[in-house]
């Protein structure tokens, strides 16, 4: 399992793109895919919302269980991506690519993010 270097990973195992005029990329790690196990619903923030660092804003629903979405910065949602709520598998197949779930654009700086050798480290321990 490879964490791309690029990006930042919060302990509740989101991860979030550098920032493009100040909105980021959101998802979930292939850590957190796998733990899951096969993604069948994805509830995703609105457009226009407001989230913060560490609160819930949506939940991805699994064979195994229900999961609750966070937030790794505070900002407002500029962009769902639909495809994923129209196929939540993609969370699964490609978990840093076409499964990435929301655009926020941040306001304030990012909290206590990873880098991604301290997420795989810990993740492993």
């Amino acid at each position: 399992m490879s964490n791309p270097q690029q990006l930042r990973y919060s302990k509740e195992h989101e991860w979030l793109s550098g920032a493009e005029e100040g909105v980021s990329t959101v998802g979930i790690t292939e850590h957190a895919a796998n733990a899951l196990g096969d993604v069948v619903y994805v509830q995703l923030p609105e457009v226009g919302a407001t989230v913060a660092a560490g609160e819930t804003c949506g939940e991805l629903e699994s064979t195994k269980s229900v999961s609750d979405l966070y937030s790794p910065v505070d900002g407002e949602i500029a962009e769902i991506n639909e495809d994923v709520v129209n196929d939540p598998s993609l969370v699964n197949s490609a978990p840093f690519e076409g499964g990435w779930l929301f655009k926020v654009k941040i306001s304030g700086e990012p909290g206590e993010l990873l880098s991604a050798d301290e997420y795989a480290a810990f993740i492993t321990g």
